[in-house]
């Protein structure tokens, strides 16, 4: 008796235990998942839902296959570098930084000074054959394609297989036939023209483009500015998601075919209808082991950039309707909360990486820099704990920040925030300066510099910095110590403010509020520089202790 009482008793304790456990999964799902980033945006709200936009950074032109249990996304990197930035989830909703696919871009010549708004268009990530595929536009040289068997990386050198000027946006598709095809639109401003989609023929492993193309859609009539194709096989049907009416304005369309070549019937399958979600735009079409469906997909908001949104997909008559159709006529409008994908469990909530402790030997995978960067631009060695900047001289033809290549930046990563970061200054001559800068079209900085042998601190603002606008000074105040903490907040509509402390508690304001813009294609950017105005050998450098959000 006293036996089976003990069993019992061993019995009852391991269920109350189970059913804890399960308690505290939901309660890890709901608290304790969440990242210490309490001022950050988290899509998912750890019950089972989830709000747009799931990623509230600068991904445009988002790309995203599903690999087994694994979802992988890339996007338009334009001329930051590393460019093509390789994020993972395992349930659409919470994404990490796990890679770039290009660390550096060709050519060299070109891209080892600023480059705004060239580079990296609007690129497409494949699986076939145990390789991962990114073919992407370079609107200025034609289409690449970069591989890999690991999408973290080591990535391939890109490989130019169509030299071209205005070819972009391609994607590909091996057909159960055998046959390979690359779709892709056309930028008016490199070719004179645009709105109609184009397929060639490639050889079986994606490397060449076999024939001069064949056009296959012209979106004059009514889909002006179509682009972004991206092409998929279902149900017998060749269907293509492809974006037109422009990015801010504009609709997502969906052409089908029972044969590739067309003719392909088109249907505008969401548009903005009763939301915000201005002009959603181009993404992709994920199917699910579950078998439901997904749309990734894009939204410009100005200063922030084009940030990431997931929505509901159903089949209706062998048509994809995008989001949730109102008025039932197969036309749906953005969501902006849903209940999350069904992928079989939950997972711990996390968003893209932001803060930097410089503990590391390499740089977080958020930064990028302006340009190709050099050696000599960097270390994470000479002072280890902390990253250091060397004073880099100014290129000739400077006339502003939108000259220089050494901008160290990253992505604002939701509608509010503030950054601080430690920084310690080792000049060795007048004229060299470091300090934490929000770069666009328009730009803002707040810096400590040397001159006549004293270090100042200043803001500074330039307005109109791509037509080659001069810097404007706001304030400056004197500094006694090469230690200090320099801080901005950036509040509603992109409002910036900058400050600074000497001993990292009170800080005080400096300078005029300055609202961030976006750059070219590209969303606002926050980070560190360190130059120099001397044309000298022997300049000096910035230690940043960390950059935290």
């Amino acid at each position: 008796m006293k036996l089976f009482s003990s069993l019992f008793s061993i019995l009852f304790l391991s269920i109350i235990l189970f059913v804890s456990s399960c308690s505290l999964f939901h309660l890890r799902e709901m608290k304790s998942f969440f990242p210490d980033r309490s001022n950050l945006w988290i899509p998912d709200k750890g019950n089972g839902t989830y709000k747009n936009p799931v990623i509230y950074a600068d991904y445009s032109d988002p790309d995203v296959i599903r690999v087994g249990d694994d979802f992988y996304m890339t996007s338009s990197s334009f001329n930051c570098v590393p460019g093509l930035p390789i994020l993972h989830s395992r349930d659409l909703i919470n994404w990490k930084i796990i890679g770039h696919a290009l660390q550096s871009l060709k050519p060299g010549k070109i891209f080892d000074t600023p480059q705004h708004g060239k580079g990296v268009w609007a690129p497409s990530i494949r699986y076939h054959k145990n390789k991962f595929y990114i073919y992407y536009g370079d609107p200025d040289f034609g289409i690449y394609l970069v591989t890999a068997t690991n999408p973290a990386g080591p990535w391939d050198e890109p490989l130019l297989i169509k030299k071209a000027k205005g070819w972009i946006d391609p994607c590909p598709l091996w057909d159960d036939d055998g046959n390979v095809y690359l779709v892709h639109a056309w930028a008016k401003s490199r070719s004179g023209y645009n709105s109609i989609l184009t397929l060639n023929r490639m050889n079986s492993d994606g490397t060449k483009i076999l024939d001069s193309g064949i056009t296959i859609f012209d979106g004059h009539k009514n889909h002006p500015t179509i682009e972004g194709p991206k092409l998929y096989k279902r149900n017998g049907y060749y269907y293509i998601f492809t974006p037109a009416g422009g990015v801010k304005a504009g609709w997502q369309t969906v052409l089908r075919a029972k044969n590739i070549y067309g003719p392909y019937e088109d249907k505008i399958v969401m548009d903005q209808g009763d939301t915000e979600v201005n002009g959603p735009h181009q993404g992709a079409w994920v199917e699910l082991e579950s078998g439901e469906s997904w749309f990734i997909h894009f939204q410009d908001k100005d200063a922030y950039g084009r940030v990431v949104h997931l929505q509901p997909v159903n089949w209706l008559n062998d048509w994809p309707v995008i989001g949730i159709d109102k008025n039932g006529d197969g036309k749906g409008e953005p969501v902006q909360e849903y209940v999350k994908p069904n992928v079989g469990r939950f997972y711990s909530i996390d968003i893209p990486q932001t803060s930097d402790e410089f503990n590391l030997y390499t740089l977080g995978l958020q930064w990028q820099w302006h340009a190709n960067p050099k050696p000599n631009w960097y270390s994470l060695v000479e002072s280890h704990g902390r990253l250091r900047l060397n004073c880099i001289n100014l290129p000739d033809n400077f006339r502003n920040f939108w000259d220089v290549p050494n901008l160290l930046l990253q992505k604002f990563p939701a509608p509010e925030f503030e950054v601080i970061t430690k920084i310690k200054c080792d000049f060795n001559q007048d004229g060299e300066k470091a300090g934490l800068i929000v770069m666009g079209i328009d730009y803002s900085y707040i810096s400590i510099q040397q001159q006549n042998n004293k270090l100042t601190l200043s803001h500074l603002f330039c307005l109109n910095a791509d037509k080659g606008s001069t810097e404007v000074e706001s304030d400056r105040v004197s500094i006694s110590s090469k230690e200090i903490y320099l801080r901005v907040k950036i509040g509603e509509d992109a409002k910036c403010n900058f400050s600074y402390s000497e001993d990292g508690n009170k800080y005080i304001l400096v300078g005029d509020s300055f609202t961030a813009k976006p750059g070219k294609w590209i969303g606002a950017k926050i980070g560190l520089f360190s130059i120099s105005k001397s044309q000298t050998a022997q300049n000096g450098y910035a230690d940043f202790d960390w950059f935290r959000y």
